[in-house]
C-alpha cells in the first residue's frame, strides 16, 4: 500500500486583489508517496513529485485570510483546480515509480575490478 502526502504550504499570492490582502492564486505542490514495503536497509520506498497549480479566486466566495489557511484547505483547492483525473494521474505515476524501485526492470552492474593505471 502507498500513502500519499500532499504538501501545498508554499503559495504565490497577490498583495491586494478586490479589496482583500494576500490572495492566493498559485500553489507549489509536493506529493510524497511512501510504500509500506521496506527496502533491505529498513527504510520505506518513497517518491516525490512536484509542480504548480493555479487556483481560481472568486471574489463572491467567502475569503479565508492568509493567516487562517491550512495545508488541508490549500490541498483541497489545489486538487479541485486540478480535477480528479489529474490527481489520480499524479498518484498513479508515483505508484508506478515506486513499483519500479521495488521490482526494477534494469540495474547497473560493474564487471571485475578497475584496471590499474599503466606505469
Amino acid at each position: 500500500m502507498i500513502t500519499y502526502n500532499w504538501n501545498c504550504q508554499t503559495v504565490d499570492a497577490r498583495p491586494l486583489e478586490d479589496g482583500e490582502v494576500d490572495v492566493v492564486y498559485n500553489v507549489h505542490w509536493r506529493v510524497t508517496g511512501t510504500s509500506d514495503e521496506l527496502k533491505p536497509d529498513g527504510t520505506a520506498y518513497s517518491i516525490v513529485n512536484i509542480g504548480t497549480q493555479a487556483v481560481p479566486w472568486n471574489p463572491e466566495s467567502t475569503f479565508i485570510p492568509f493567516e487562517d489557511l491550512t495545508n488541508e484547505i490549500v490541498v483541497e483547492w489545489t486538487q479541485a483546480a486540478m480535477g480528479e483525473k489529474q490527481v489520480t494521474s499524479i498518484e498513479a505515476n508515483i505508484a508506478s515509480q515506486i513499483e519500479r524501485l521495488i521490482n526494477p526492470t534494469s540495474i547497473t552492474l560493474t564487471i571485475g575490478a578497475p584496471v590499474p593505471p599503466v606505469k
